[in-house]
């Protein structure tokens, strides 16, 4: 079942955030923060999908923490501040993502839980998927995302009813274009069957087993803008797109453009900064500067000459005259040296110093 355009706001329902995984795919980046917790166009990347929430009438929020928990309350708190009321469950152990969904269990309100993991950027309307799941008379629903190539996923096929008929694994040629996007709706008393206490995986134990039963899996199948936010490339990709507007946000810190310059961030007006770059806050961009589809935290320094395409400076870090990086990620208060050349998926670790006109490809340092 397909619904498009904006619906009534959602009542009767929680909100679930997944927000537990240490990041490794991003580290330098999370050695510091959680990847929910990232510097993401101005903001953290979990403020973008609370505001998507917020935006669509759901009011209270159940983040699932594990690893860095304490940082998500610090920033959030109770959740006023954003129209929210969020409250905070920590894992002891690593669940999976159905343990995870099991152990907020008792944080529930509804009988309705939209469960969400944390470094998924969607424009899905919430509300048509609420609304299909409870017209459906599901058990779950699944956001199904039509996508290019889904042969670098599991699929999902469904029937001309909407009902998902199984859960396929990676294929070279699969039957069906649509694969799990990272968004469920539940049913409390669903949740409450998971196994507690221990790692349960949704895509091989809970969902399969749903169907061996015989309960209703349904599929919300949509194209809108998707991705996941967990690796370098598609973390730089994400902020980007919310910078320029590609992706729906209510959080942004300004409106969307080519670039978004914070607060005590200065560019000098012989710098280019451009295709959705952040200049965060107190970080300085120099004259003949080239700054493309980047993210630069706060109080980084991009010198005369450099260029930086489709890369992350850390808070702090600093990149010598005329260097150059393509697709890199630099780590908090670390020095990229003059003249450097640093190319595909280079990953410079937090307060290194690189001497002047090294050259790396594709490795760390």
């Amino acid at each position: 079942m397909e619904r498009s355009g904006s619906t009534a706001p959602v009542a009767g329902a929680d909100a679930v955030i997944l927000v537990g995984g240490r990041g490794t795919r991003l580290r330098p980046l999370t050695l510091s923060a959680p990847k929910p917790m990232l510097p993401t166009a101005g903001v953290p990347f979990l403020a973008h999908v609370l505001s998507r929430i917020r935006a669509a009438g759901i009011t209270h929020v159940v983040l699932g923490t594990s690893y860095r928990a304490e940082v998500f309350e610090e920033h959030f708190g109770d959740g006023s501040a954003f129209g929210l009321d969020i409250s905070y469950v920590v894992e002891d152990e690593p669940l999976d993502t159905g343990g995870a969904i099991r152990n907020v269990a008792d944080r529930l309100r509804h009988d309705d839980a939209v469960v969400f993991n944390g470094d998924i950027l969607s424009g899905a309307d919430l509300g048509a998927l609420v609304a299909t799941h409870r017209d459906a008379g599901a058990d779950v629903t699944l956001h199904l995302q039509r996508v290019a190539d889904p042969s670098r996923f599991g699929s999902v096929p469904t029937g001309p009813d909407g009902r998902v008929t199984a859960f396929l694994e990676k294929t070279p040629d699969p039957p069906t274009d649509q694969i799990n996007a990272g968004c469920y709706v539940f049913r409390r008393s669903v949740i409450e069957q998971i196994p507690p206490g221990r790692r349960v995986s949704v895509e091989r134990e809970t969902f399969p087993g749903l169907l061996e039963r015989g309960q209703h899996v349904h599929g919300y199948v949509d194209d809108s803008y998707w991705l996941d936010v967990g690796t370098p490339e598609a973390f730089v990709r994400g902020s980007a797109d919310l910078v320029t507007g590609r992706a729906p946000t209510a959080a942004l810190p300004g409106p969307p453009g080519e670039r978004l310059v914070l607060d005590g961030a200065t560019v000098a007006d012989a710098a280019e900064v451009t295709g959705g770059s952040t200049v965060g806050a107190g970080a300085r961009v120099a004259a003949g500067a080239r700054v493309a589809g980047s993210v630069l935290f706060d109080g980084a320094v991009v010198a005369e000459g450099a260029v930086v395409e489709r890369s992350v400076l850390g808070a702090g870090a600093r990149v010598g005259k005329d260097a150059v990086l393509r697709g890199v990620v630099v780590g908090d208060h670390a020095t990229v040296g003059a003249g450097c050349e640093l190319l595909d998926g280079a990953r410079v670790w937090p307060d290194v110093t690189l001497p002047e006109s090294a050259i790396r490809f594709s490795s760390d340092a």
